[in-house]
């Protein structure tokens, strides 16, 4: 028998304090996704603050020899009925905040129900058990140490949740420009204090009276359906008038007031004074229709709900075990969940993560929290294990019907979005931004070790022809995934959109019910056509002729991955360059062969264009003076960063167009110069694809010109657990020191600096092994010089998997995600598996297509 005295002061000087700066995992095993609500609860060391559920708890204490930890346990309590209760508990708050992790917004700790917490301390390797009471009769020294660290680790914050910007809040709004010197038109209308109706249609909610005018009209239509018929941003067009103020909605605290100028919605200081232009006294108002505060969180609240997603009219079968496990909804993390579904459906995935999950925690770091491959391989392992598909308790209602407790993966989440301006919030994402983020995550990590990612990897050959010249040019780029355009020409029934916007805008104009929408048909081929077909080049700079002309520029696959990913470009820019989706159907084949589609390289009656850089402007040489571009009295080209001998010439009216959409110029001037001053429309698609690079804003470096020192001199040592983190990505100690001191020891900086800075490392590393440098001096065996391995095969596919969205932007709306598994395609939204029965295939966003081998 232990005694518990002498077991507690034996592990006493252990026992810690969380302090400033210590993460506390008390909701979420470091090596599973077992969490205080899974069997046997969560197992929290009170010297490392790490969490582990009971099948690595043991494995922690041989490792690290701390025996102490605090066990919680939580069990959710019999819900009742919050109508009928009269146990005096009170409801569930509905969220009254557009706002997340704040009060009165919506609730990020999954408490769908009240829980009862079990505390208790555990000394191993005995598992002798302390109830909170069994330290009454210790010393009070021993009892208030004991008794202050397990208060001190309940109060604290979870590690995911300070990892995460937490509390975003969706109602924070900046006064217009136009609140202080609103025109307001004289002999406008009194507006009455109730009975108001659009001046069009007839509509009697989602009113909103225009505060230069007075007029009154009805909204925006809502992506589902509802809402109004726009004729009040129709009015806006027609007059320009700014602000609007939301009918309803105004009481002596305010009211929503929308600048369409602005294109959001906005704080007026003179409200009041603007109201009271029309007679109303907002003293006196009351509400009377849902604030568009409450209208956004009506719909957070339904999107999750199997209703509004594709296939809601068809009754589904739930499905369970292996494979088959769902993902919470941790805050607008559908986009996450979709993706990372799709990915452990790879068995290129499975190997890496899953089937090597023992050895990659084995060889874990201290903190396996911030270890990216630890992280991946406990979600992988989270969703093909089956452990957590198991349906949902009987307590969550009839509207709950299908829906698993799944997995809840904080760790992930706030690891792989640590650092980054988009991925570390709770605001909705990009699924195809996301799959490339973890893409590029996993090769950071995949350094000197077997890669997945070559699953969808392949190689885009392009090709330029000068048709003054005829002479050709051929490069290739490496891609991970394939943007497809839509080309809206190709519609099959063009008869029938035709009459569907004639019906659409005689019911606008006689204010009856809009017709049944008509979506434009457009075949997967001819997107397919529209990515290979040439594109005309008119500026383009010939290294035959040494000026511009026009060429013609052709895309072809030159190598065909094992899984090869399409993006739907269905959201894009309009001439305003608002961002808009377009509402196709895109007629997806289950079946593909894209030999057509294989570049062939140069061709034996094909002339290559001579590798020649385009002419530097020099201080001595009149920048008109070369005879095809500028005129002597242009100055455009006096930036500090381009006037060097050595500065190129550059398109400056393309470099202005692009800064005037808010673009930093010196990623603007990358843009031209990389684009060979092709035009507006390659600079742009440069840009777009660069966002991400971490010198995106730099200025521009030619090869041969001498760049400002960028490695510091003194300083502090760079950290040796930074040195070690780099190192294990499969870069040598000299590479690892050399990013340390040139982003001032910051480790997440210095990982974007060597991936940033991998051809110049790579070329150092190969002249230093021509030289007879040893490896050790300069770089490890491990860096490619020839670039990043490249599958190749057949040209056949079968569709596999296919991410959706719903919403009109990629910031708002939902993702769920079809696989196809053992014939048959189950749909994944959120924590509902089920069987699907009419799998949209046709409404897809991103599609996953597997080789068909011979």
């Amino acid at each position: 028998m232990v005694d518990v005295k002498e077991a507690l002061l034996s592990v006493l000087p252990t026992i810690r304090l969380p302090r400033a700066g210590d993460r506390v995992h008390k909701d979420e095993c470091a090596f599973s996704l077992h969490t205080p609500e899974s069997d046997g609860g969560l197992f929290i060391c009170m010297n490392t603050f790490l969490g582990f559920g009971r099948p690595y708890v043991e494995k922690h204490y041989n490792k690290t020899g701390q025996r102490a930890f605090l066990h919680l346990k939580r069990t959710p309590k019999p819900k009742t009925d919050d109508s009928s209760s009269n146990t005096g508990d009170p409801p569930r708050k509905k969220p009254t905040r557009l706002a997340i992790g704040m009060e009165g917004g919506f609730d990020m700790c999954d408490e769908q129900c009240e829980y009862e917490e079990e505390v208790k301390l555990i000394i191993l390797p005995e598992f002798l058990e302390i109830q909170r009471d069994g330290l009454l009769g210790l010393p009070e020294m021993v009892r208030d140490r004991v008794s202050s660290a397990i208060d001190a680790i309940l109060a604290a914050d979870s590690a995911s949740r300070k990892q995460e910007v937490q509390a975003w809040d969706g109602e924070v709004r900046q006064v217009s420009k136009h609140a202080f010197n609103l025109q307001q038109l004289e002999g406008a209308p009194r507006i009455p204090p109730c009975g108001w109706k659009c001046s069009v249609c007839d509509l009697r909610e989602n009113l909103w009276l225009n505060m230069t005018d007075g007029a009154i009209f009805c909204g925006r239509r809502y992506f589902d359906g509802s809402g109004g018929n726009n004729h009040a941003v129709q009015h806006y067009r027609e007059t320009g008038y700014p602000l609007a103020v939301k009918l309803g909605t105004i009481t002596p605290d305010g009211a929503d007031v929308y600048s369409y100028d602005e294109d959001d919605m906005v704080l007026d200081p003179n409200l009041a004074e603007h109201l009271s232009h029309f007679g109303i006294d907002m003293m006196k108002m009351q509400k009377t229709d849902k604030t568009m505060t409450e209208l956004e969180i009506d719909m957070n609240q339904r999107i999750g709900e199997w209703e509004l997603i594709q296939e809601s009219g068809v009754q589904l079968q739930p499905l369970y075990g292996p494979g088959y496990t769902g993902i919470r909804n941790l805050g607008n993390s559908c986009y996450l969940n979709s993706t990372m579904q799709v990915v452990f459906s790879i068995s290129a995935f499975q190997r890496k993560y899953v089937e090597q999950m023992d050895q990659i925690f084995h060889k874990a770091p201290t903190d396996p929290t911030q270890d990216f491959s630890t992280q991946v391989a406990k979600l992988g392992q989270g969703l093909l294990s089956g452990e957590y598909s198991k349906p949902a308790s009987e307590k969550e209602g009839e509207e709950q019907k299908g829906l698993q407790d799944g997995i809840a993966p904080r760790m992930f989440k706030a690891l792989i979005g640590k650092g980054h301006p988009e991925f570390s919030t709770n605001r909705q994402q990009d699924a195809q931004e996301f799959f490339l983020h973890f893409i590029n995550m996993v090769e950071r990590n995949c350094r000197s070790t077997s890669n997945p990612n070559e699953v969808f990897r392949f190689l885009v050959e392009e090709k330029i022809k000068c048709l003054v010249s005829q002479k050709v040019k051929y490069t290739q780029r490496v891609e991970y995934i394939l943007q497809l355009p839509v080309p809206m020409e190709a519609a099959l029934n063009k008869e029938e959109l035709v009459a569907y916007e004639q019906a659409r805008q005689q019911a606008e104009q006689d204010h009856r019910p809009l017709p049944e929408l008509v979506r434009a048909r457009i075949p997967f081929t001819s997107c397919l056509e529209a990515f290979a077909a040439p594109e005309q080049l008119d500026e383009f700079w010939s290294a035959a002729l040494q000026a511009k002309s026009t060429a013609l520029k052709t895309s072809r696959f030159a190598s065909f991955p094992d899984y090869l990913v399409f993006q739907i470009k269905k959201f894009t820019f309009g001439v305003d360059w608002v961002p808009k989706k377009l509402d196709v159907s895109i007629d997806v084949p289950e079946e593909l062969d894209l030999s057509q589609f294989r570049g062939g390289g140069l061709q034996g009656d094909e002339e290559e264009l001579p590798d020649v850089a385009p002419p530097l402007v020099t201080p001595d040489e009149p920048k008109g003076s070369l005879g095809f571009y500028g005129n002597d009295d242009d100055d455009s080209y006096c930036s500090p960063h381009f006037s060097s001998p050595t500065s190129p010439m550059l398109d400056e009216s393309v470099v202005t167009q692009l800064v005037e959409m808010g673009f930093p110029s010196e990623a603007c001037r990358k843009a031209v110069y990389y684009t060979g001053n092709s035009g507006a429309e390659a600079a742009m698609t440069w840009v777009m694809s660069h966002m991400d690079d971490p010198d995106f804003a730099h200025p521009l470096v030619l090869s041969g010109v001498s760049a400002p020192p960028s490695v510091p001199v003194g300083g502090d040592p760079p950290s040796e657990e930074h040195i070690a983190t780099i190192i294990s990505m499969g870069f040598s100690h000299e590479q690892a020191v050399r990013a340390l001191r040139s982003t001032s020891n910051s480790l997440e900086r210095a990982v974007d600096w060597i991936f940033s800075h991998i051809d110049d490392l790579d070329a150092e590393a190969a002249m230093d092994l021509s030289e007879g440098r040893s490896v050790a001096e300069s770089v490890s065996e491990s860096l490619p010089a020839a670039g990043p391995r490249v599958k190749d095969g057949n040209g056949r596919y079968e569709l596999f998997a296919f991410v959706s969205h719903m919403g009109t932007s990629t910031m708002c709306g939902h993702y769920v995600c079809h696989i196809k598994k053992n014939g048959r395609w189950v749909i994944y939204n959120d924590q509902k598996v089920c069987a699907s029965e009419k799998p949209p295939k046709d409404l897809g966003y991103i599609y996953f297509y597997q080789r068909v081998q011979s």
